[in-house]
This record gives C-alpha cells, sequence and structure tokens, in this order.
C-alpha cells in the first residue's frame, strides 16, 4: 500500500511509548502518531487511550525525506468530534444557547502598599552619581523618612495593621 500525505488510513498500533504511538500498515510502513494527535482532548497518559494492538484510523500528515511517517488520529476523526466538548456550567442560558461566562474564581482588588521599595531611585539621572558611599547615605536617610512617615501614620510594621483605635 502506497501512503500518501492527507490521506485516511486503517492501521495497528504496534508501539506505545511516552511522546507518542508506532502504527503499522499493510505492506509494513510504520508511522508515528505523536502524542498531541492522539485525541482532541489533552492527553496526559497515551495508554488512557490506546492500546497495543487496536486497529485505528490515522490522517497521514508529512512524509519525510527519510522515510518518517508523521500521523493523527484526532485529524482522522469527523469534524464534529473533533473539538473536546466543553463542560456545560449550570445557570441561565442567553440567546443563542451559551449561557453567562463567570469568573472560575475571584481575587480581590490590589491594595496599594505604603512605601514600596521602587519609590525610591535606585540609580541616579546623572552619570555622575558620586561614590558608593554617597549613595548609601541618600538611601539610608530616604529610608529612615519613610520609617518615620509609617510610624506616625500608626502601622504596626510586624503585624501588617494599624494601631489606630486600637487601646
Amino acid at each position: 500500500m502506497q501512503l500518501e500525505v492527507g490521506g485516511i488510513y486503517e492501521g495497528k498500533v504496534t508501539g506505545i511509548t511516552k511522546f507518542g504511538a508506532f502504527v503499522s500498515f499493510e505492506g509494513g510502513q510504520t508511522g508515528m502518531v505523536h502524542i498531541s494527535e492522539v485525541a482532541p482532548t489533552f492527553v496526559n497518559e497515551i495508554k488512557d487511550f490506546l492500546t497495543e494492538g487496536q486497529s485505528v484510523k490515522v490522517k497521514v500528515l508529512s512524509i519525510s525525506e527519510e522515510g518518517k511517517i508523521s500521523l493523527s488520529i484526532k485529524k482522522a476523526l469527523p469534524e464534529e468530534q473533533r473539538r473536546p466538548q466543553r463542560r456545560q456550567e449550570g445557570g441561565p442560558r442567553r440567546e443563542g444557547g451559551h449561557g453567562p461566562r463567570q469568573p472560575r474564581f475571584s481575587r480581590p482588588a490590589p491594595q496599594p502598599s505604603p512605601g514600596r521599595p521602587g519609590d525610591f531611585e535606585w540609580q541616579s539621572r546623572r552619570n555622575d552619581s558620586g561614590s558608593f558611599e554617597d549613595m548609601m547615605s541618600r538611601f539610608k536617610q530616604t529610608s529612615d523618612e519613610k520609617m518615620s512617615d509609617l510610624k506616625r501614620s500608626g502601622v504596626d510594621l510586624r503585624k501588617g495593621s494599624s494601631r489606630r483605635g486600637q487601646k
């Protein structure tokens, strides 16, 4: 049997590996179905979908110059079976047959943190920024100012809560 790219053929699974399955045809030719071409859904273990000796329909994707045959089981399926079925969520349906899209989980709104490290100018805009000691001195001064502002506002840095209203 002469295989052609784009043709759909019946073959037999002769071997299964972590990355794919080997399929043999009449006439002794063998091709490989990559794990991504086994089923229209995510495939973690090929053995969950195929067994050795099983007859399968495959589509020939390509034949290399060296004679390697690339196959697909999912592209040999009828069009309506190629798309994975999505689980339907409960709830009222809109016109058109699709229910309202709801988020899977909600995230709290990000809260601005006082005195973020990004507020400090780490690199001077001038080329002559001075010595390392000068830079450290400016950093320490800015840091001390921010710490005193936090203490005045009543933020307990160890607990992350405000001391205002507590006695």
